[in-house]
């Protein structure tokens, strides 16, 4: 029987410590009564650093480490994707604390799972449609610009598309009237599987990539063979299974990732011009 070594340990463990995680910062901010805003900020951060440890120390592909320039623009990518996220949550979350009731209906136990499935739902079906048409393509392509997946290159994207998306997903939680602390738990879920599904680290989920992401899957969104560039959901993989848009088995990789066509769109480091690239498109 091989014997296991750290890193065998290291690739086992990455995902169940991003789970323990999120349960024991929602039940920390429960029972401290931590300002959810201030939480979600620093588990963020937490998770950012601990994956970033884990691609030095299992990396998937050491060509997609970050060059010290590409750590510049990250960061400053990274600045503009969370004042956009936090900005298009504020804005929902006054709807969410409008449509929500202090005696929800369901207890919190039943209100985290519906609100985990209603959000991952309008995360794919928002992050499908930045695919199909055109028009959003033009803000959501930018994230596919560059041509390795890290956990800092998560951050590239267009303000825009943030707000679009962080919208659709806020306000279909508002709508539907689950209360602020299943919101909450279920946004820490889904962070740290946002940065997750990104990390260069070689990790396998196994049979659990048929119900959570995983980076084996978004590595393959991310792959210049449109054919093989599904997995649209960054959380849960079940919709992908149910609307046919899953495509990973075990040992599929993909060749190269990034754009088809890199000429359509700026350089990540560009920032300005990728910024103003979708209207200038259409005013071209």
């Amino acid at each position: 029987m091989p014997r296991l070594t750290v890193r065998d340990v290291l690739a086992a463990s990455a995902q169940p410590v991003l789970l323990l995680a999120v349960v024991g910062v929602f039940t920390l901010a429960e029972w401290r009564g931590w300002e959810p805003g201030t939480a979600t900020f620093l588990f963020q951060f937490s998770v950012l650093g601990f994956l970033v440890a884990l691609e030095f120390l299992i990396p998937y592909d050491l060509s997609w480490r970050p060059s010290r320039r590409e750590w510049g623009y990250y960061a400053a990518y990274y600045v503009l994707t969370a004042t956009a996220g936090a900005l298009g949550q504020s804005l929902v979350l006054l709807a969410v604390g409008s449509v929500a009731t202090s005696h929800p209906v369901l207890p919190l136990w039943g209100e985290i799972p519906l609100a985990l499935l209603t959000g991952s739902l309008a995360s794919y079906a928002v992050h499908r449609a930045g695919h199909r048409y055109a028009w959003l393509w033009k803000l959501h392509g930018v994230h596919h610009v560059p041509d390795k997946v890290n956990v800092a290159n998560n951050g590239v994207n267009h303000v825009a598309d943030v707000l679009i998306s962080q919208g659709v997903v806020q306000l279909a939680l508002a709508l539907v009237g689950f209360s602020e602390r299943a919101v909450f738990g279920v946004g820490l879920f889904v962070i740290a599987q946002g940065y997750f599904v990104h990390a260069n680290i070689r990790v396998s989920l196994g049979p659990l990539n048929h119900l959570l992401a995983g980076p084996e899957q978004h590595r393959l969104h991310h792959s210049t063979d449109l054919s093989e560039a599904g997995h649209y959901g960054s959380d849960l993989s079940l919709w992908d299974r149910l609307f046919g848009t899953f495509t990973w088995h075990p040992g599929r990789e993909p060749v190269a990732v990034g754009l088809t066509d890199p000429r359509t769109f700026p350089e990540s480091g560009r920032i300005l011009a990728t910024l103003v690239h979708p209207w200038r498109r259409s005013l071209g």
